[in-house]
């Protein structure tokens, strides 16, 4: 299976790629695993990444789609990968079907999972964290014992900037911005597939398996 994974923040994309990678015995591959694997490693274009990173500024793509090639060239993704948050941008999306081409194999899927924006701004500004160990909890879906007390160690719990109503409106609108192009990219080409990712966990993954199918 070699498959793209994309949807919003807060869609639930990081739990349904563990599972599918799993389901699908193939690695899931996500661009911060690729610059903290080549960061750490001090390859060369780990080395051009940080410069980059270091001052402030965002990768090129250029960049990116190099570490993504090299990525592939690994023995762990001969059978197939799971790519989570590349491709960004039409762009990276043609550089990866060039890459696909040259090594002879294609996408089977991208699956895309589809929540209204206002099931996502109810889950992240809902997220509360403890100041003191980190753990979360949510005013809705996972309530501490006392409002306002970490469960786990009693620290105060407490809302982060980018949990902030206005804030993850703003991420939303970037996304939608950015990957709209991409979703439009997949459909020309008959590699979409489209699930419902509100509801539980395990029946969205029951979705996911059946849409792949």
């Amino acid at each position: 299976m070699r498959l793209i994974l994309v949807g919003p923040p807060g869609a639930g994309k990081g739990t349904q790629a563990v599972f599918l990678a799993a389901h699908f015995a193939i690695p899931h591959i996500s661009t911060g695993d690729i610059f903290r694997l080549n960061i750490k490693g001090e390859t060369d274009l780990g080395k051009l990444a940080k410069s980059y990173m270091d001052a402030g500024n965002l990768v090129p793509d250029s960049v990116t789609n190099a570490m993504l090639e090299d990525r592939l060239t690994h023995t762990d993704a001969e059978n197939g990968f799971l790519l989570d948050g590349y491709p960004r941008n039409v762009g990276q999306a043609e550089f990866l079907a060039d890459v696909l081409v040259k090594k002879s194999i294609a996408l089977d899927a991208v699956l895309e999972l589809s929540i209204p924006h206002e099931e996502i701004i109810k889950r992240l500004s809902g997220r509360r964290t403890c100041r003191n160990c980190g753990a979360s909890s949510h005013v809705i879906f996972d309530k501490p014992n006392v409002e306002g007390v970490c469960d786990n160690c009693g620290g105060e719990l407490y809302q982060r900037e980018d949990d902030k109503e206005e804030v993850v409106a703003n991420r939303l609108n970037v996304y939608t911005e950015q990957t709209e192009p991409i979703i439009a990219f997949y459909r020309n080409l008959g590699l979409l597939k489209v699930i419902n990712a509100v509801g539980d966990v395990s029946e969205i993954s029951t979705h996911a398996i059946a849409a792949l199918k």
